[in-house]
């Protein structure tokens, strides 16, 4: 039986999967189980800012697992303390206070509760093309119909806006508003950055309303962007910043950066089983020290910049637009992505769609200017081919 016939077989039917078992990976290369490689341009969602089989994380992981993989947040324990400290480093200064947890819905989930909590407000503000996660705070903050209709009703209090108008923003809040929610960039509503007039509205607004203004990094944190925090790009801290994705370095990892403006939390109010472990706590804390030894931000910028180029000099009709920052890159087509990706998977090229038309490349940052060519290259061959 194949690896594919075999989980098929206990798979519970909610993901559309595509005919590929991947078993092996190093840097920015995955292998299938036949032996043939692809070139990964989506990190797994944009987790494996590092690539794969990193050395130093994997030699962390193995030492944390044969010392303490599992101590709940009731005790103190050295690998969280130090990774607390090491991420505080990188964070805007007004931020010292960390939750940690599992992934980036959770940390959206955290973020919602404590906005609640602190204002005494229960409304939240997001915008159209969002995506926030998929449990139920989380998801509905989330726009899009196809994640939010099956699961109707969801939690009240929520509205959605358009992204990049502050007109309906402000129109939006009132003195029931607990938070404004938005990525910097949206991922999976087709790779749309913000303007910084929008952001620094956006905090100027929160200022006024006594809202808090959450920003969703999950997916641009950690050097995505081609900074350390997409919020660089726009000269603004917010209230809590949502962490996830490529914090752990593969690893199950997630947390939420709480601002001295956030008030109220004490013990109970929430928690986590699983968040902070050591292992994970482990593998982040190697994450953060390969990322800062390699300077990912500035390979994310250099060669996102170089990406973005090549993918702007495709001469094809069916390319209406590209964009995005760092190595978050969209490449907006008006064709469906579906058949793209299809037979890009079969040039050895692996991407993601975001939405049905975009074409979405999250490379690790440790891909090679060749890689990111050979991509070119396929993009341009898949283009041309499509009657």
């Amino acid at each position: 039986m194949s690896i594919q016939e075999l989980e098929q077989t206990h798979t519970p039917g909610i993901y559309a999967k595509r005919d590929l078992a991947i078993v092996r990976g190093k840097d920015a290369t995955v292998w299938d189980d036949q032996g043939r490689a692809y070139i990964d341009c989506t990190a797994n969602q944009g987790v494996n800012t590092l690539g794969y089989s990193n050395d130093a994380v994997a030699k962390a992981i193995a030492e944390q697992a044969q010392t303490l993989i599992n101590c709940s947040e009731i005790f103190y324990n050295d690998k969280r303390a130090l990774f607390m400290d090491a991420l505080y480093t990188i964070l805007p200064s007004p931020m010292k206070r960390i939750f940690l947890c599992s992934s980036g819905t959770e940390a959206n989930e955290a973020a919602l509760k404590f906005a609640r909590l602190s204002t005494g407000r229960t409304n939240v503000v997001a915008a159209v093309r969002a995506f926030h996660g998929r449990t139920f705070g989380s998801l509905s903050a989330t726009y899009e119909p196809h994640y939010r209709d099956p699961f109707k009703p969801l939690v009240p209090g929520f509205s959605h806006v358009p992204y990049n108008n502050l007109a309906a923003m402000r129109e939006a809040l009132n003195e029931q508003t607990a938070a404004i929610i938005v990525e910097p960039v949206q991922g999976e509503g087709g790779v749309h950055p913000a303007t910084v007039e929008y952001m620094q509205g956006l905090r100027a607004i929160a200022d006024e309303t006594g809202a808090l203004l959450i920003l969703d990094e999950v997916q641009t944190g950690f050097g995505r962007t081609g900074k350390w925090f997409a919020l660089e790009h726009f000269g603004i801290v917010p209230d809590l910043l949502t962490l996830g994705k490529a914090i752990g370095g593969g690893v199950p990892m997630a947390a939420v950066a709480i601002h001295d403006t956030v008030k109220n939390l004490a013990p109970g109010v929430h928690g986590t089983t699983f968040g902070g472990n050591p292992l994970a706590s482990a593998a982040a804390l190697a994450s953060l020290s390969e990322m800062k030894r390699l300077d990912v931000p500035r390979l994310a910028a250099e060669k996102g910049h170089y990406f973005k180029e090549r993918l702007e000099e495709i001469n094809s009709p069916l390319i209406r637009e590209v964009r995005g920052m760092g190595l978050m890159l969209g490449a907006d087509l008006k064709v469906k992505t579906a058949p793209i990706l299809k037979a890009l998977q079969a040039e050895g090229v692996l991407a993601l769609p975001a939405g049905v038309s975009v074409l979405r490349f999250l490379p690790p940052a440790v891909i090679t200017q060749e890689q990111i060519d050979t991509v070119i290259e396929k993009v341009s061959r898949v283009l041309a081919n499509q009657k």
